[in-house]
Formats: structure tokens, sequence, C-alpha cells
């Protein structure tokens, strides 16, 4: 197998095992059924991506980059923070009972948005041969604009996924508190989109006749 894919199959794994770490520590203690469920499903949608996700998407997410634009570097380390504390804020929350109890229900529905939007995520990256974990020109494989499947719709599929992904982690462990956390991912993650549709109209060939067909960056009607 691939160097890099292996690479990016051992990234995954060792993000997930830092985030279930983090809130079962800041939580102190492993009695946390929503937390596996979260774990369960997780798995659950690595195993499909591994399944349906072209091996050269998973080699580009897994290789060590280059011509990666400054700021999305500066994007991504501050989102480091946002992405982590989820976990911690949400684990805390969980020991403390800041949130308290709440219906099974909203557990159950963060579970499902969960992994619908995962679902969506995998749709943009088999959508797209050039979906990155970064994001940069990639002349090296003749880059071109994705215009199927999710892109049909919206330019920056992969971004909403991201940020639904990030709202409904919270409502799976049942902490209101963490979904500030979220909240902060999701202004990075608009600033990002923002960043990057200017990046791709300026540099990626197509890219220009592709927004007159598709206006709205993630939102449809609204942005």
């Amino acid at each position: 197998m691939n160097k890099d894919i292996i690479r990016r199959l051992i990234q995954v794994l060792v993000i997930l095992v830092i985030q279930l770490f983090l809130v079962f520590i800041a939580a102190g203690t492993f009695k946390l059924v929503w937390v596996f469920a979260f774990m369960a499903c997780s798995f659950l949608i690595l195993v499909i991506n591994f399944i349906v996700v072209p091996l050269d998407v998973i080699k580009e997410r897994g290789s060590k980059k280059k011509n990666v634009k400054k700021w999305d570097k500066i994007i991504s380390g501050i989102n480091a923070a946002p992405s982590l504390g989820l976990y911690i804020v949400s684990g805390l929350d969980l020991r403390f009972e800041w949130t308290g109890a709440i219906s099974r229900w909203i557990h159950v529905l963060g579970l499902i948005l969960l992994f619908s939007s995962s679902m969506l995520f995998t749709w943009s990256m088999v959508s797209n041969s050039f979906f990155s974990t970064m994001v940069r020109i990639q002349d090296d494989r003749n880059h071109t604009v994705a215009s199927k499947g999710p892109y049909k719709y919206v330019r920056h599929p992969g971004y909403v996924a991201f940020i639904l992904m990030s709202i409904s982690t919270p409502l799976v462990f049942g902490s209101i508190y963490a979904l500030i956390c979220s909240l902060m991912t999701m202004i990075l993650m608009i600033i990002r989109t923002n960043l990057e549709d200017k990046t791709l109209q300026k540099e990626l060939d197509g890219y220009g006749a592709y927004t007159l067909q598709v206006k709205y960056k993630l939102i449809p009607y609204l942005w």
C-alpha cells in the first residue's frame, strides 16, 4: 500500500484517539455512553470512507504538501484550538454537569447530524479528485475544477459538512457549552472558504466560469 495512504490512515486514527482521550480525561470517567456512541459512529464513517473514497484522494490527503497558502497554515493552526477544545469543554461539562441532563433525542439528533454531515463530506471527497487537507493549487496533479456531486449546488460542500460535524459533536455528547468551540470553528471556516474561493478564482483555470454556474459558496440562495 502507498505510504501516503498509510500515513493518512494513521493520521485519522490518531486524531480520533486524541479526541476520545481528551473527552475521557476531561470528564474523569469512561462511563460515558454517548461518547462510545460517537466512537462507534466515527469508526463506521472511517470504514465507509476507506471503501468509497478514491485512493488518489486519500493519497493526496496523506501526502506532504507543497505550495500551501500561508494564510491557510495560519487558519488551520488557529482552528486546532477550538477543534481540540471542543472535546475538553465537552468532557469538563460532563464532569461538572454545566449543561445538566438533556433529552436523549438531542443526543440522537447529534448522531444523525454527525453521520449525515460526514456523508456529505465523503460525497465531496468522492466527487472531487483534488480534495486536499490544505489549500493549494495542485499543478503536480493537473488540478481541474470539481463541478459534480454536491459541487453542483455549492462551491465548498466540504466546509459545509465540516461545520455541521463540528456542531453535531457537542450535541452527541450533550454539551451546550462546547458549541462555543463549534461557533469559533464555523467563523474560521467561513473565513477560509472566502479566502480559498478568491484563490481559486485567481489561480485555477475554469473556476471563474464555474462560479457563474454555481453562485453560492456555502448556503444555496444565501451565500
